[in-house]
């Protein structure tokens, strides 16, 4: 690893030949001084970043690509979406979406190695593929970053060049769950069984399903990701201290990183192991706590879409879900809310228009109830969607228009 200027890099970077492919750390640890560099340095290339956040570059010239839409590339017109399960996007990284250069976003060096951090998810991947082809390895070093363990784990004879800044890292805005979110997280955490392990997502219904489990006991966390609920379970005793929390990247405040920085007990994993199927089925009782923005009377869940236009992606969803079925006593439930504010419609629809994130899971949670999926036949399914799941206004169409899908709903 060689420590250079930022003038340095910019040279480096703008000698690059063509419109090279980037793959750059994204949540809340994208290397945002190095991105600067090479949008400045680049006058085209193609941008690929994992839920990316923030401001990003937004000119003729830059084509963002990805297989799950964050806030920073949402409704972009360069986009360019590559629907892919998150345990498969290291198949594109070494296949047919080859980079060129992949820049991270690490801690400072110590005893030859740096830490990823709070991003581990594919950048191992993607680094192990730009140095198959001679590619470029770039380091933003930050002394904020935490250094974890695991995969996160870097030596930095595999960077090529680095730079370095001093910033407090990113952090989402605190969104403090609603009576809705607080109902749906007290029903799945009655689904939830004694030293279960948890997989949850991102969001104000994770979030209040982890403040729900806070009496519970012996606990573990097997998940793409953790936030601030993880730690109010830890405060809380609620862990098993014997087994390691285990994710791919965490999303949450400066308390949270400060507390992951070399605790032995955060085990951060490249995502082919905390999203592998095969894996996740090997942990007794994996629990996995997802929410989508529609479902139907087939049990189907669309959390990709908004009025046929990307919103998110499949993300880890698919993983666990399957995962969590295969898990002896496992569950692979999702939670939403019956209704959509901002919309103004039903959450619960007859049939979905779009693809499909995720089907066969073995509950489906409102803040009205919770209909029960798994093992029983679709009638049954259909008929507790509407009476557990939908809204109250929406029931009656639901009847209607399910009986002309051929359910025999009462």
């Amino acid at each position: 690893m060689r420590v250079i200027s930022e003038s340095h890099l910019a040279t480096v970077l703008g000698g690059l030949p063509g419109r090279p492919r980037v793959v750059v750390g994204g949540n809340f640890a994208t290397p945002r001084r190095a991105l600067a560099v090479l949008d400045e340095a680049a006058s085209e290339y193609r941008l690929f970043m994992l839920n990316a956040q923030g401001e990003l570059p937004d000119r003729d010239g830059v084509e963002l690509e990805t297989p799950f839409v964050g806030a920073g590339m949402r409704r972009r017109a360069h986009l360019r979406y590559f629907p892919s399960r998150l345990s498969l996007v290291p198949n594109l990284l070494k296949g047919s979406l080859p980079p060129d250069v992949v820049i991270v976003q690490t801690s400072t060096p110590r005893n030859g190695t740096v830490s990823l951090g709070i991003e581990v998810n594919i950048l191992p991947a993607a680094v192990e593929a730009v140095r198959a082809r001679g590619g470029l390895v770039i380091a933003q070093l930050n002394p904020h970053m935490p250094h974890t363990f695991g995969d996160a784990v870097m030596a930095v004879d595999e960077i090529d060049y680095a730079i370095e800044s001093d910033e407090p890292l990113a952090s989402p805005s605190p969104r403090p769950p609603g009576d809705v979110a607080r109902d749906i997280g007290g029903r799945v955490a009655q689904l939830v069984p004694e030293r279960a392990t948890l997989q949850l997502g991102i969001g104000a219904v994770p979030d209040a399903v982890l403040a729900s489990l806070l009496e519970r006991r012996g606990l573990g966390i097997w998940s793409e990701m953790f936030s601030d609920g993880v730690l109010a379970l830890e405060k809380a005793g609620a862990l098993d201290p014997d087994t390691p929390i285990t994710a791919s990247f965490a999303f949450g405040s400066e308390e949270l990183y400060d507390w992951a920085d070399r605790n032995e007990r955060v085990r951060m994993l490249r995502t082919e192991k905390t999203n592998d199927p095969s894996l996740i089925a090997r942990r007794p009782r994996l629990v996995s706590v997802n929410s989508a923005l529609q479902v139907d009377l087939y049990a189907q869940a669309n959390a990709s879409r908004v009025r046929g236009v990307i919103y998110s992606g499949f993300g880890g969803q698919t993983d666990f879900v399957v995962g969590a079925l295969h898990s002896p006593g496992g569950r692979a439930i999702i939670a939403l809310p019956s209704w959509h504010p901002r919309a103004d419609v039903s959450t619960v629809i007859p049939r979905l228009s779009g693809p499909v994130t995720s089907f066969q899971h073995s509950f489906i949670v409102s803040e009205q109830g919770t209909a029960t999926i798994w093992g029983r036949d679709s009638a049954s399914q259909a008929q507790q969607i509407v009476d557990q799941v939908a809204h109250p206004s929406a029931r009656d169409d639901l009847r209607v228009q399910g009986r002309e899908l051929g359910f025999p709903l009462r």
